[in-house]
């Protein structure tokens, strides 16, 4: 595979975990840059249109790093407002908790 496709499929695989919410896939897709980026710099200078794929990679993972930020902000607004009503649900909890006092008399 050139250099150019090889740089465009890691763009891709970024955006594609990205666009799904994929966490995982992300991660690993993430990972996989740097040392896929040094292996294929080892072959020389890169072309014009190896410079465009890199171009076009930088952004799907800005992108990707947008939707992951946007993805944590949502969860930890989830987690907040669940935080904020754990008093009502343990109150809730307990009043339907059978009064074992009454049912031992």
């Amino acid at each position: 595979m050139d250099r150019t496709r090889a740089i465009d499929a890691l763009a891709a695989a970024l955006a594609d975990a990205g666009a799904r919410a994929e966490w995982s896939k992300l991660g690993a897709a993430a990972r996989e840059l740097g040392p896929r980026i040094q292996a294929l710099a080892a072959a020389g200078r890169w072309s014009a249109a190896e410079r465009a794929a890199l171009a076009r990679l930088r952004d799907a993972h800005e992108r990707a790093r947008v939707q992951a930020d946007a993805a944590s902000a949502q969860l930890q607004a989830r987690l907040d407002e669940m935080a904020g009503n754990k008093e009502g649900w343990m109150a809730y909890a307990l009043a339907g908790e059978p009064d074992t006092e009454q049912n031992n008399a």
